[in-house]
C-alpha cells in the first residue's frame, strides 16, 4: 500500500462532494466541478475526508489512485480559489483584442488575425492589448486554454517576439557574430 493512497484528502467548509459510484460532483463556493474516472478506483467520504482506493489488485489500479486523487484535491481546491495563468505577448505589433465574451482576436504577425473562441468557464482578461491573464475553475481547461494561446506563437529565441506563459522558462540564444 502506497502512502499517497494512506492519505485522506480533506474537505474544507463551504465545499460540497457527491459521490455517485465512480462520477464525483464538487460544488463549492466560486463554481462547480463534475467528473467521471473508470472503475479501477473505489471513492469514499468519511466526515470532512474523502478517501481513493484501488477497486482491485491489478496494475492499472495501484497507478490511477495517485492521479485520481490529484484530480480530486485540484476540483476541489479550484471551486474554493480558481486557477489562473498569466500570459504576455512581445513584438511591435503583436497584440489581443477581446471581442465579446469569448471570441478572441491575437496579432501576431501574421496577414490576418487569429480568432480563438474562448471554451465556457474559462475567461480572459486583456490588460494593455500585450497581458493576458487566464482563470477558472477547472486546472485542466485554463491550462489548454493558456497552451493554445501559446501554441499560436511561441516565443523564439532570438529576439524574444512571440507568446510567454510567464514562470515558463525560454532560453534566449545569442545570434551569429560577425567574424
Amino acid at each position: 500500500m502506497s502512502r499517497a493512497e494512506k492519505t485522506p484528502i480533506p474537505v474544507p467548509q463551504g465545499v460540497a462532494v457527491v459521490i455517485d459510484g465512480v462520477s464525483v460532483s464538487v460544488s463549492g463556493p466560486k463554481g462547480k466541478l463534475e467528473q467521471t474516472f473508470n472503475g479501477d478506483v473505489a471513492i469514499s467520504m468519511d466526515g470532512s475526508n474523502l478517501s481513493v482506493k484501488p477497486a482491485n489488485g491489478s496494475r492499472q489500479a495501484l497507478a490511477m489512485v495517485g492521479t485520481v486523487k490529484a484530480i480530486i484535491r485540484n476540483m476541489i481546491a479550484g471551486v474554493v480559489t480558481p486557477f489562473s495563468k498569466q500570459i504576455e505577448i512581445a513584438g511591435v505589433g503583436f497584440k489581443a483584442v477581446l471581442r465579446g465574451a469569448n471570441l478572441l482576436e491575437l496579432a501576431l504577425g501574421r496577414s490576418h488575425p487569429i480568432s480563438y473562441e474562448i471554451p465556457s468557464g474559462v475567461a480572459v482578461v486583456v490588460v494593455d492589448g500585450v497581458k493576458l491573464t487566464v482563470t477558472g475553475v477547472d486546472r485542466q481547461k485554463v491550462g489548454q486554454v493558456a497552451a493554445d494561446i501559446f501554441s499560436f506563437f511561441p516565443m523564439e529565441p532570438y529576439k524574444g517576439k512571440g507568446v510567454r506563459i510567464v514562470g515558463k522558462f525560454v532560453r534566449r540564444k545569442e545570434g551569429k557574430k560577425a567574424a
